[in-house]
């Protein structure tokens, strides 16, 4: 048996003779295991978070959408259709057309986009899952749905026909506005409409967007029954995404260009992870702060037992040997407490999972998930900054030390 790693682990369970060197090894040990613990929590916290987040922009975009590779509008044929329609990693598909348009009810304006999109809209996404009020679009053409931010800013009520949204969008056409059109000619197409439902997800959505139909906004835009901006794709389960984008461009005749739902969200996803990244960072700055008793407490620990350290020298085993046992002894101390503590931790965020301790609101736990990659992440840092700390303070071993009178 390695005799350094024995004598590591007896040093370890071992109590001193001296009770502050016995208080100061319990101390350092117990700053371990809440730091370690503190950290996992954190970054269930943090990942449970970013799920609730992510949850609104997932119920909202598409797993895959398709915009325009030149220009903002392309032609869907039916050819294109047939393409689609065989490929085997799709499960649905929904067109779309964006524009931004400017809406006016009771003299109240809002500039917003309006989004126009097929019946197969809500089975690539589960917009129709976040409504607030009211419901998705019905049968008739001439309902819109808008987001809270909207419904606030302009006053508007549900199936309200007898004061109708008024939708305009500028006529489509090159040079200004004001030329080329005769006095009882308008520079812009009118389309009323009544509000079927409001749907709630988050600030800028709610104030940025209008859903229609597809059907029925073309027209306002002055475009043809196959012009459309996007193509929205929902994927099988168990799919490969870069396998069905290949086969999609392949279909589309490479005139879309395709983007993920993080390249959709990619400012999201990049704030999101950045600040991930900046709890990790003050924390494990939290923790090298705590380690510093990691040292002191070996080299308390050294002085403590320098009588066995001369003993053992005297006997034939070598000062890096020594340097090695003590060097060990730090390191188990560390990862012990790490492991402890992400055992209490574990079963902290697993209380909140299941008891929901925490509460956000009446109806909503505070939201932690736990990852196994966590545990990999905390255990590594105590890891890293243990044997640092350990060989540190086993580098004070020396001759001098240990051949005293």
């Amino acid at each position: 048996m390695n005799i350094a790693l024995y004598i590591a682990k007896r040093y370890l369970v071992s109590k001193s003779s001296q009770n502050a060197v016995n208080i100061i090894n319990f101390v350092t040990f117990l700053v371990i295991v809440i730091g370690a613990a503190s950290l996992f929590v954190v970054l269930s916290a943090f990942a449970g978070l970013k799920t609730l987040s992510l949850s609104f922009s997932n119920s909202f975009d598409p797993d895959l959408k398709a915009v325009s590779a030149e220009g903002k509008y392309f032609e869907f044929t039916e050819n294109d259709q047939q393409n689609l329609d065989s490929i085997v990693g799709i499960e649905a598909f929904s067109k779309e057309i964006e524009e931004r348009v400017f809406l006016t009810f009771k003299q109240k304006n809002h500039i917003a986009y309006i989004k126009a999109v097929d019946s197969n809209y809500t089975r690539v996404t589960g917009i129709d899952s976040m409504m607030y009020y009211g419901s998705w679009l019905g049968k008739d053409p001439y309902q819109v749905v808008t987001g809270m931010g909207i419904a606030n800013l302009l006053g508007l009520g549900i199936n309200d026909y007898r004061n109708p949204l008024e939708i305009l969008a500028p006529k489509p056409g090159k040079g200004s506005l004001t030329r080329g059109l005769s006095g009882t000619q308008k520079p812009y197409n009118e389309l009323s409409a009544t509000l079927s439902g409001v749907y709630a997800i988050n600030d800028d959505l709610d104030k940025k967007y209008v859903f229609s139909r597809l059907s029925t906004v073309q027209p306002l835009l002055e475009k043809k029954e196959n012009q459309i901006t996007g193509i929205n794709f929902k994927i099988k389960k168990g799919a490969s995404v870069a396998s069905v984008s290949a086969s999609i461009e392949q279909a589309l005749q490479h005139k879309v260009s395709l983007k993920t739902r993080a390249q959709l969200n990619d400012s999201l996803y990049k704030m999101l992870n950045t600040e991930n990244l900046v709890l990790y960072l003050i924390f494990t700055l939290v923790l090298i702060i705590a380690l510093f008793n990691v040292v002191g407490a070996i080299i308390m620990m050294i002085l403590d037992k320098r009588h066995n350290a001369a003993t053992l020298y005297s006997m034939g085993v070598s000062i890096k040997e020594l340097k090695k046992i003590f060097f060990l002894q730090g390191l188990l101390v560390t990862v012990v407490g790490g492991v402890v503590g992400v055992l209490i931790a574990s079963l902290l965020v697993w209380s909140q999972i299941h008891f929901r301790w925490i509460m956000l609101s009446p109806s909503l736990a505070y939201p932690v998930e736990y990852q196994p990659i966590n545990i990999l992440i905390v255990l590594a840092t105590i890891f890293v900054l243990g044997y640092i700390a350990s060989k540190i303070a086993a580098s004070r071993i020396n001759k001098q030390l240990i051949q005293f009178n």
